[in-house]
């Protein structure tokens, strides 16, 4: 199945570069210009000018960059392979949170193989802009986000027992801790690739980085760059466990805007065929009553639409998605954004899958609060706010071979840019 193995990553030298801290960003697609000068202006070695490049020949810019820090030795390969434990601490729901997985190359395979599984749509724009930023820097600069099944959770007593002694990078960004520890001991590392022997991956976040891999891999065999078997054919993963108890995910909301002949009223009226229609006095209480059906198992929405009051949406009968979409799995049928998307979305308020793909009448946030906000300045003419997707839906869909529609899952909080980068040369 999965074929791990370890690589000498392209690290900061920190002497040079600066404190780790300064020089590592989240995930480039969740980054406002604003904050993208913000880390510029606090180093100007941030990794935020190789992932997100600017200007009139960006990814030019990129390559010329990175060649100058690997001649400057702002970025050094380490001497021996070997893998990265990375660990993430943070607040959510109230409570602190940890999880900790390893960051390795792992051999790119086609989602038909059944060995990586995706569970998310893909957007072509965001995966143009990533093949023209590896075909000019041949790197990647963030890994993959991936999960995997071990009942028995032997990888992670391994990995918790190679990470005891201090880290080799410790910091805080302001609301996540991030701790590093690299492995390069060959008996330890071959031990973990044998644990992957029999194990699929499904990717929690980082779609189109991975199609972005296939694509470049494609590309340099058919343009005499590389062979079977040479470095792109690899791409940079963080590997944890699904179980670990550490693992969060946010819902995203849904908002929809500029929708000809929206009428609130007649659209519960409608809903009623379906859905239990319970107003409630207090928009602060959404997320609490959402969680109480939440823990119930239950298809429950909040519909918002202004003032201090909501309704709470609660399906009937799941056995109305076995009729509508007989042809996908049990574990399809019963996803929270297809109860909406299907129910709702496109059966009540007209908005067709392509709509929703070039989000002409719906966009989306993980904040409930902007939700709101969106709706009570008019931006938004309502708001539908749903529950977390579990992790275990995602396992179930990926390995039936389906997708979810496009931002059902929002894994908190994101992986660091920056901390370790796989250049694609052997």
């Amino acid at each position: 199945m999965a074929e791990i193995k370890a690589f000498r990553a392209l690290r900061f030298c920190t002497e040079k570069a600066g404190e780790i801290s300064q020089l590592v960003c989240p995930p480039y697609d969740i980054i406002s210009e604003e904050e993208r000068q913000a880390f510029l202006k606090t180093n100007e070695h941030n990794i935020i000018r190789l992932e997100l490049p600017r200007g009139e020949e960006p990814y030019a810019q990129a390559g010329a960059t990175l060649s100058d820090w690997l001649s400057s030795k702002i970025l050094q390969r380490d001497t021996e392979p070997g893998i990265y434990i990375y660990e993430e601490e943070f607040e959510a729901y109230g409570q602190l949170h940890r999880f900790k997985g390893f960051i390795s190359l792992v051999k790119l395979e086609e989602f038909s193989a059944g060995v990586v599984l995706p569970h998310e749509e893909t957007l072509s724009k965001a995966k143009t802009d990533r093949f023209n930023l590896m075909k000019a820097t041949n790197c990647d600069f963030s890994q993959i986000y991936c999960l995997y099944m071990d009942e028995e959770h032997q990888t992670l007593a391994r990995i918790d027992a190679l990470s005891q002694d201090t880290p080799r990078y410790e910091f805080n960004d302001g609301a996540v801790t991030h701790r590093l520890w690299l492995v390069n001991d060959p008996v330890v590392i071959r031990t973990i690739e044998e644990d992957f022997a029999n194990r699929r991956l499904y990717i929690a976040d980082g779609h189109h980085r991975y199609e972005t891999a296939l694509n470049y891999r494609n590309h340099c065999r058919e343009n005499g760059i590389s062979q079977p078997g040479d470095a792109q054919d690899y791409v940079m993963m963080m590997l944890v466990d699904m179980q670990h108890p550490g693992l969060v995910v946010f819902p995203t909301h849904r908002l929809i805007r500029n929708l000809d002949g929206f009428d609130a009223a007649a659209l519960l009226e409608r809903c009623k065929e379906q859905f239990d229609i319970l107003p409630m006095e207090h928009k602060e209480e959404i997320e609490e009553k959402l969680s109480e059906y939440y823990s119930q198992g239950k298809k429950a929405f909040g519909f918002y639409n202004g003032g201090e009051t909501f309704t709470l949406l609660v399906l009937k009968d799941i056995a109305i998605m076995q009729e509508l979409l007989p042809e996908k799995s049990a574990a399809s049928q019963g996803l929270d954004v297809t109860v909406l998307h299907s129910l709702i979305l496109e059966r009540f308020l007209g908005i067709d899958k392509e709509n929703m793909a070039q989000q002409i009448n719906l966009t989306y946030t993980r904040s409930l609060p902007e939700a709101i906000s969106s709706v009570e300045s008019g931006e938004s003419q309502c708001a539908f706010l749903l529950n977390p997707t579990r992790v275990e839906e995602i396992r179930d869909i990926a390995a039936a071979g389906e997708k979810m529609p496009q931002k059902s899952t929002y894994f908190y909080p994101k992986l660091i840019t920056g901390l370790v980068m796989n250049q694609l040369e052997e």
